[in-house]
């Protein structure tokens, strides 16, 4: 996972149920592109990596919060005028999934530190702005955190409760 996934952890345990980042069992993470494409390459990056963890319970539910987190950094979280990488090369959008033996974590981090909003959804007409309920409504919990350190921007965060298979 390397430097930017223990950096990642640190503002994810501030906001999420006891999780000891030593007890990942599986991480991965990928660099996004600065346009929409990018939505697709993270539900293509996250069904490989569902399917490599042997996770396919809560595949459909995953893969939809991880377009719309994808989506609203794309939308709200990049500068009108954004390069498709900071000055040291790295990537400005990021997608982290992590997985603990009972527990999923998909985060997207971007360059901006706006607060993530969610609007209310009794709207079912509109054609946006209902990213984060539909965040809400399929994972078990979300958050964010401002990014510290040499880090800039935030990190959006939706936890999913794994089923575990019991012991035979």
């Amino acid at each position: 996972m390397g430097t930017n996934g223990s950096t990642m952890l640190e503002p994810l345990r501030q906001g999420l149920p006891p999780l000891d980042p030593a007890a990942v069992s599986s991480a991965a993470s990928c660099a996004l592109p600065a346009r929409y494409e990018a939505v697709r390459e993270a539900r293509q990056f996250t069904r490989r990596t569902l399917e490599q963890w042997d996770i396919e319970d809560r595949f459909d539910d995953i893969c939809l919060v991880v377009s719309e987190l994808v989506t609203n950094a794309l939308r709200h979280g990049l500068p009108a005028d954004v390069p498709c990488c900071t000055p040291d090369r790295s990537p400005i959008v990021r997608l982290h999934l992590m997985r603990w033996t009972e527990r999923l974590v998909c985060a997207v981090r971007d360059p901006s530190h706006d607060t993530p909003v969610a609007r209310k959804a009794d709207d079912f007409s509109a054609e946006s702005g209902r990213g984060l309920f539909l965040v809400d409504s399929f994972s078990d919990s979300w958050g964010w955190h401002p990014l510290a350190g040499t880090l800039n921007g935030k990190v959006v965060w939706a936890l999913f409760r794994l089923h575990s298979t019991p012991a035979e």
